[in-house]
């Protein structure tokens, strides 16, 4: 099966993040932004069928943005990331509300831009495929800088990716966009979800990208002045910081429950220590085993805090067991419950790893009542 064309940046073991592109455009339209968020993300940008360095008959007549989601998955699989941070534009941008929503369980946050869950309806994309079918995208490329950007401002390469777009593809795009409505289904949106509208944006105006944060449950906008349709490569720096803020929610998150955890001295020290070689597995705790796992409602801290010390006293992890003593206490389990909890251990994980399990976390609770003394 062929793939939609990608590149890939950033360290293969950090957080995946797929960009997804404007119609007419390639993924260069990530160009002034992609390189700045791989130091944290390994960032994946794809070009639609018939744009960039993608086969035009990934795609055909009648496409629907579902068709689009579809490649994009194949893409993700193919690559080994099962779950993901999302970011698109325009078009892009209305593949990942069709995967917000059709496949939660695939998203971890997502961030649309300069986009709608509704493209003003289907008459003025029928009308621009079946122009394009029959003349080609020449005459449309000649107007790209008035519909992408703000008077006075151009970027040559993305006028020459639509200049170079395959007619067939991109009339089966302005199809895609035809169909969208996901309107009724915006309230079923259930990732963390970023709204980033171009205040000078005449294709999807700042009123769109409102309805859609009206909807989506917790989700926030930012609006960009001096900014059009193309709002990464008019206005990368405030598009830049405005999705750090929302893909670093996670860390900032698990950092915040770690402390309640663990404790502040606790993680002081471990930050303390912190070098640029362990400073991405920090990030990799906190946004995962805390800001994942440790916030997710399912369980409280108490019960969670009985699993690590099980799991611990399994694979024999006493230095990491004591300090999981010490936050069993924080999250109020009593020194007879936590006896328990190793107690059980001494059946299903042998007496010795037991045996040193209690060794472990005596010296914990002495220190605890040295402390009170």
């Amino acid at each position: 099966m062929k793939l939609l064309d990608h590149r890939a940046e950033g360290a293969a073991s950090a957080p995946p993040l797929l960009l997804g592109p404007s119609l007419g455009t390639s993924c260069a339209l990530w160009d002034d932004v992609a390189p700045e968020l791989s130091v944290t993300h390994r960032v994946v940008r794809w070009d639609l069928p018939g744009h960039g360095g993608s086969a035009a008959e990934l795609i055909g007549a009648g496409a629907t943005v579902g068709d689009l989601a579809d490649l994009v998955l194949a893409l993700a699989d193919s690559l080994g990331v099962e779950r993901f941070a999302y970011a698109g534009v325009s078009l892009g941008g209305a593949v990942g509300l069709h995967l917000a929503v059709h496949h939660p369980r695939r998203v971890s946050s997502l961030a649309v831009i300069c986009s709608s869950a509704h493209f003003n309806g289907a008459k003025p994309w029928q009308e621009r495929a079946a122009l394009v079918r029959r003349e080609g995208v020449a005459s449309l490329a000649a107007t790209a800088d008035a519909r992408w950007f703000t008077p006075g401002f151009t970027v040559p390469r993305l006028v020459r990716d639509h200049q170079e777009a395959d007619p067939e593809a991109y009339a089966a795009c302005c199809d895609a966009l035809a169909a969208f409505d996901l309107r009724e289904r915006l309230a079923d949106i259930s990732a963390p979800t970023l709204l980033i509208a171009g205040r000078e944006d005449p294709a999807t105006p700042p009123a769109h990208l409102r309805q859609i944060a009206d909807e989506v449950p917790g989700a926030a906008l930012v609006e960009i002045p001096g900014a059009s349709h193309l709002a990464p490569a008019e206005r990368p720096e405030a598009v830049l910081t405005a999705l750090r803020a929302h893909l670093d929610g996670p860390s900032r998150r698990g950092m915040q429950v770690r402390r309640e955890v663990l404790g502040d001295a606790h993680v002081d020290r471990a930050q303390a220590r912190q070098t640029p070689f362990t400073a991405r597995f920090q990030d990799f705790i906190s946004r995962y085993a805390w800001g994942e796992i440790w916030t997710d409602p399912t369980l409280p801290h108490r019960e969670r805090s009985m699993i690590t010390l099980t799991a611990l006293v399994a694979h024999g992890h006493y230095e990491e067991l004591a300090m999981h003593v010490r936050a069993a206490r924080r999250n109020g389990l009593t020194p007879e419950e936590i006896g328990a909890v190793l107690l059980q251990t001494a059946v299903y994980c042998g007496v010795p790893a037991a045996n040193s399990a209690f060794a472990a976390a005596q010296r914990v609770l002495a220190e605890e009542d040295d402390g009170r003394g």
